[in-house]
């Protein structure tokens, strides 16, 4: 066979590799039932066991302050079943703590000028009891009372994804995207928020998946705010899986160490580091 003709063929047969690749691509998701999304979205993430066998996390990272100048707040963000978390937050020369224990909330905010413990508002507590365990909603979902219905598909980002409708133990609902092609979570609703008197609807987008130990976790999490016209990103650096974490890190903080930087920051970054943090809203939140 001649080099010509071997060319041809050599070309043909990466042409044919291509439009079938592209034929995969740009086929119509699949007619699944609720069921069998969810069972390929666990599939996706690592798998139930792998899951199962994580009991804390620990994530480390920087999260935008949402300021002017583009100011990123480095945290440490530890989590452990069931559903206990603590958040660190270096503002201002100081560290603010958000920590709830499952049932409780407390935070501290020295940048402000005060180290008193806080209990959470009624507003940080209704956030926080709608957090799920750390691998987020769909996986064991029954055993935390979410009935989840398969709405149908739409786009997200252009790309076609699963609309579920999850139905919360306290009858909350809320709607979580499983992209058709990867099944992993891209966006999901967070909890409305309220500016000008209004409340605003919510949107976490999950990206820049990393594989960490086996499990997919996204790296890069996007909080969109409606008629808000810049976003929050939360950059995650690092996660650890299972590392050691006392139950005390959970409980009411001790300030007894802690003291007042000399000159707090009053400013927007304040007020802005003040707000709960969509950390908590998790894919793996």
């Amino acid at each position: 066979m001649s080099r010509t003709r071997l060319s041809r063929m050599f070309v043909m047969l990466f042409l044919s590799g291509v439009l079938m690749e592209l034929a995969v691509l740009a086929a119509p998701p699949q007619s699944l039932t609720v069921d069998q999304v969810i069972e390929k979205n666990i599939a996706a993430r690592g798998g139930l066991q792998a899951w199962h066998d994580v009991k804390a996390m620990t994530m480390t990272g920087k999260m935008d302050a949402g300021t002017k100048d583009n100011v990123q707040l480095p945290f440490v963000m530890q989590l452990k079943r069931p559903r206990m978390e603590r958040l660190e937050i270096e503002v201002g020369g100081s560290k603010a703590l958000q920590v709830y224990d499952g049932e409780n909330g407390w935070k501290v905010r020295p940048f402000l000028g005060r180290l008193d413990v806080e209990p959470f508002s009624d507003a940080e507590k209704q956030v926080a009891a709608e957090q799920q365990e750390l691998d987020g909603f769909l996986i064991d979902h029954q055993a935390k009372g979410t009935k989840v219905e398969l709405v149908g598909i739409e786009p997200v980002e252009k790309h076609d994804a699963y609309k579920l409708k999850l139905t919360l133990k306290n009858n909350d609902v809320r709607h979580l995207w499983v992209d058709a092609q990867s099944f992993l979570e891209v966006k999901v609703e967070g909890t409305p928020r309220k500016l000008d008197g209004k409340l605003h609807n919510v949107e976490i987008f999950y990206r820049n998946y990393t594989s960490v130990g086996g499990l997919m976790i996204p790296f890069v999490l996007e909080t969109v705010v409606e008629k808000v016209t810049t976003s929050r990103k939360i950059n995650i650096e690092k996660v650890a899986l299972n590392p050691q974490l006392e139950a005390s890190a959970f409980a009411k903080p001790d300030v007894s160490g802690m003291s007042i930087p000399p000159d707090p920051r009053r400013s927007a970054l304040a007020k802005r580091a003040a707000s709960p943090s969509p950390v908590t809203t998790k894919a793996t939140k």
